[in-house]
């Protein structure tokens, strides 16, 4: 795993979020290729023959970018998740911050999938690529919820990375495969991939329609009311 050097990083740049701001430096550390003007937007980093936008949500705002910036030159999406999370609560009164909890969650590649639906009819461009960025991060909330311990509900205020875990990209369509477990039997529905690839039966839903989308998997029939689905490309 790689240390991030938050120090280095110039973090607070242009007022960005930590996590945002960190990334944009690991991937371009020369500040001059960042925040430059392509056509009728702002991109985050300008190489020779990528731009690359760092997304931490809301995938749906990249529509217009990507129309344009597809038409361009190639183009590349980092979604960082976090692989293993500790908070860390603030009272909104005193400032006092609690010490940090790790969570009992780790980070699932399928975490991305609802962001990637909201672009869908991107991902099979040619010049479209993919990367998620899995990061160790030390998460910051003010205790502001509406529950009992003030948790559920709360304002996030800043996540800080500690380390770079993993980077899994895709540039090709074969790519997305790696959404589905090597040890899912064939044909398979969408509830035999929730029950082995851990995950809910919605993000299982949401992953076969752009899997299906992109042409990986085809459907090969029905069991029941559910559809019977196979990879295509190995």
């Amino acid at each position: 795993m790689e240390t991030i050097n938050i120090e280095k990083k110039g973090i607070g740049t242009l007022g960005e979020k930590t996590l945002h701001a960190t990334l944009k430096h690991h991937f371009e550390p020369d500040a001059t290729k960042h925040e430059i003007k392509m056509g009728s937007f702002i991109a985050d980093i300008v190489k020779e023959n990528d731009i690359i936008e760092i997304q931490t949500s809301a995938f749906d705002r990249l529509r217009k970018k990507l129309t344009e910036f597809l038409e361009m030159t190639s183009v590349t999406i980092v979604y960082p998740i976090p692989k293993t999370k500790w908070l860390l609560w603030i009272d909104e009164e005193t400032g006092i911050v609690t010490k940090k909890r790790k969570s009992p969650r780790r980070g699932h590649i399928c975490d991305a999938i609802f962001e990637l639906y909201k672009i869908k009819s991107f991902l099979n461009h040619p010049n479209f690529h993919f990367c998620i960025i899995f990061v160790d991060t030390e998460e910051y909330r003010y205790l502001n919820g509406w529950s009992k311990d003030k948790k559920k509900g709360s304002t996030r205020h800043d996540r800080i990375p500690v380390e770079i875990a993993e980077e899994v990209w895709f540039t090709t369509t074969t790519d997305y495969l790696q959404f589905i477990p090597a040890e899912l039997q064939q044909p398979f529905t969408s509830k035999d991939y929730h029950k082995i690839a851990k995950i809910s039966l919605r993000t299982a839903q949401t992953t076969l329609n752009i899997l299906y989308h992109l042409g990986v998997v085809k459907r090969t029939g029905k069991q029941g009311n559910a559809y019977l689905y196979e990879r295509v490309i190995d």
